[in-house]
């Protein structure tokens, strides 16, 4: 797998380097949730262009990492599926969108992931649990009331995408993603409690509350059914993640 990027997402993929070298995987591009503008916007446009035409030129199938995030799903009524129309919930996820359709109308083989929340060792600064840790630690979190993530562990998604990849997909979009979005408010309670903090709290808007169907990815990959996904398992991811930064 030839992998474009360096960021939090293309060195977590760097396991699968050697293999799937039929494929070309864009782990690069605007990572922004909030705050991104036109331009950065623009430049991912013309990275999935440009990454598109070598694709087509070699024959290689282009793996493109969209959102299965608030942006994308925050509108759906019940679980957010990759079969039925979407109105996405903020900019990010409109841009996003925009960009899956591009990759089609390309006509280049491809496949489309749209991803819950990653976590894991070496995050981004300005994601969600780098974000709530550095808040919890400082004694004051900031958070939506009501809003929840969807977390998974990125290795779990790193082996999901590994399985998705040798399935031979084609033209097709999946949700990689626990399929249990968490309250925000319970993820930075996890983070106090296992460091014996109790930040004080602040709320703002009211948040989004949605649902990632996996009905489709647990299909293709019943090895998701071993991974302990469940209520309970964004306690494991923060553990793990926990464990990292200390390691």
């Amino acid at each position: 797998m030839e992998i474009v990027g360096t960021g939090f997402l293309a060195r977590s993929l760097r396991p699968l380097a050697g293999r799937h070298p039929d494929t070309v995987a864009l782990a690069a591009g605007e990572s922004r949730t909030s705050g991104a503008s036109d331009a950065d916007f623009a430049r991912e446009v013309a990275l999935l262009r440009d990454v598109a035409k070598q694709c087509a030129a070699t024959g290689q199938r282009l793996l493109f990492f969209s959102t299965a995030a608030t942006g994308m799903y925050g509108f759906a009524e019940g679980p957010g599926r990759e079969d039925t129309p979407v109105t996405p919930y903020t900019p990010y996820g409109a841009h996003k969108l925009a960009l899956e359709e591009q990759l089609r109308e390309t006509g280049v083989d491809h496949v489309i992931l749209r991803l819950a929340h990653l976590v894991g060792p070496h995050g981004r600064y300005h994601q969600l649990i780098p974000t709530l840790l550095r808040q919890v630690r400082e004694g004051s979190v900031t958070m939506h009331r009501g809003a929840s993530r969807d977390l998974i562990r990125v290795s779990d998604a790193v082996t999901i995408i590994d399985r998705l990849v040798a399935a031979g997909l084609r033209a097709d979009t999946v949700n990689v993603a626990s399929g249990y979005a968490v309250p925000v408010e319970a993820i930075a309670d996890h983070l106090a409690g296992e460091l014996g903090l109790q930040p004080h709290k602040e709320y703002v808007d009211t948040g989004v509350q949605y649902d990632i169907s996996t009905e489709k990815l647990r299909a293709l990959v019943p090895e998701v059914a071993d991974m302990g996904f469940g209520p309970d398992y964004y306690r494991l991811v923060l553990n793990d993640f926990l464990a990292a930064e200390h390691a």
